[in-house]
């Protein structure tokens, strides 16, 4: 009865969606469901955002505040910061961070509290989805037996599954509806209502047969970015030791028409996703009984790279006669990639971090962050005009934000190590330059 009257509502659009957590992943899907005619209510603890979207802004790049403001005012959007608001969704969707702890081991703790404010509110008719990455059997381990606890059944009194979220924040190539969705439910029903739910504003669905598959599945995805990343890493590594231009490597490689996909190196990992997901992999694989080694070896190549990065930067300037204890760096670029605002676990924190502790004076320059805290300094983002340049010692590229201008960055510096190859995909600059250190 309950899964019928369910699929019913979310074909006739009938069904209201509430979405727990507004980040990068929540308040998109809250947008797509909005926009498709589905009343929606999000639910964040941080009165910023809920005062933005009350106001009709948007505090995510990727969804413009003229979006926002329209859903508001026509009122198929709303952002809550109690739970009690539950009781109104048909349909509740978890995407909460899940980060690591202080020794590298998962903390759900955000699942585990949105599961328990599900459960208090819980009402039988109810599909609940968690988005959130996590480790393989947290749906029916963890979240089905707390939604249990009032005797309901699940696949007939409610609905349980997992979808990993794959947004890719900055890439307006794939926006939401146009990256297909896997869904694994607890039960048939559940797969199929869920499956009704994501099918309603995404092109394409792809059901697997268990919430474990379908967690696999994105540990798998980033994994597997992770491990290609760490082998191109350790390649850049060979190649400054044999006087090889990495990049030209990989660009003449990338020519074959099969066999190959090309990764590119960088000074490290950042964002919530390639260096946190490997880590819920190997720690789930490890209590089974089987030690991932080749996973961890590629975790330990690319958490070395900021350390690489430093040792470049100190290298470059004692050629130069320069010490780096008081030498004036200027870092290009402090989110975790490209034209995004985000800095979570960004490779420039920790090198700016290494950076300071020895002594240097480093600023920074990125467009999309305009305040940063990092080694209990408070920084803001300065300008690049040529004058500004002429200041430092050495310019270090992290992220190769589109919007910046490499050419002034060529003409102002002294000396630049370029961690992204943006000089050569950004300026007319091709040959080699005794000013320019790449990776």
């Amino acid at each position: 009865m309950y899964y019928k009257e369910l699929k019913r509502k979310i074909l006739a659009r009938k069904a209201t969606i509430s979405v727990i957590g507004l980040g990068y992943v929540g308040l998109p899907l809250s947008c797509e469901f909005a926009s498709r005619g589905f009343r929606v209510i999000g639910i964040d603890l941080d009165e910023t955002r809920i005062r933005s979207i009350a106001e009709g802004t948007s505090y995510i790049l990727d969804v413009p505040s003229q979006q926002v403001k329209s859903f508001v005012s026509a009122g198929s959007l709303r952002a809550e910061g109690t739970f009690d608001v539950l009781k109104e969704a048909d349909a509740i969707i978890i995407c909460v961070p899940t980060p690591l702890g202080k020794t590298r081991e998962p903390d759900i703790s955000y699942i585990l509290s949105a599961t328990e404010h599900i459960s208090r509110w819980l009402r039988k008719g109810q599909l609940i989805v968690l988005e959130s990455t996590t480790y393989p059997g947290t749906t029916e381990e963890i979240i089905l037996p707390m939604l249990s606890q009032k005797g309901y059944t699940v696949g007939r009194d409610f609905f349980l599954a997992f979808s990993p979220e794959r947004v890719d924040p900055g890439n307006t190539e794939f926006p939401p509806h146009k990256i297909p969705k896997v869904v694994g439910g607890v039960t048939a029903h559940c797969s199929r209502v869920a499956y009704t739910l994501y099918h309603s504003i995404i092109e394409e669905v792809i059901a697997v047969s268990t919430p474990r598959t379908a967690e696999l599945v994105k540990l798998l995805e980033n994994t597997f970015r992770s491990v290609n990343i760490a082998l191109v890493n350790e390649v850049a590594l060979m190649c400054n030791k044999l006087g090889a231009d990495v990049w030209e490597v990989i660009r003449a490689a990338g020519s074959k028409p099969f066999g190959f996909m090309p990764f590119y190196p960088g000074p490290g990992l950042g964002g919530h996703c390639i260096p946190i997901d490997p880590v819920y992999l190997t720690w789930k694989s490890r209590l089974n009984g089987y030690t991932p080694k080749f996973i961890e070896l590629a975790g330990e190549i690319n958490q070395q790279m900021p350390s690489y990065v430093f040792s470049r930067i100190q290298d470059s300037l004692n050629l130069r006669g320069k010490s780096l204890k008081r030498s004036k760096i200027l870092v290009i670029g402090v989110a975790y990639k490209r034209n995004v605002s985000d800095t979570r676990e960004s490779p420039a924190l920790e090198i700016m971090n290494l950076l300071l502790a020895k002594g240097a004076k480093v600023e920074y320059h990125d467009p999309y962050v305009p305040h940063l805290t990092v080694h209990n300094e408070n920084k803001k983002s300065v300008s690049l005009t040529r004058e500004e340049l002429r200041k430092y010692d050495c310019v270090v590229v992290i992220t190769d934000h589109s919007s910046i201008d490499y050419n002034s960055i060529v003409k102002g510096s002294k000396l630049i190590i370029d961690t992204r190859n943006a000089l050569s995909t950004y300026t007319k600059i091709k040959r080699p330059s005794k000013k320019v250190v790449k990776l």
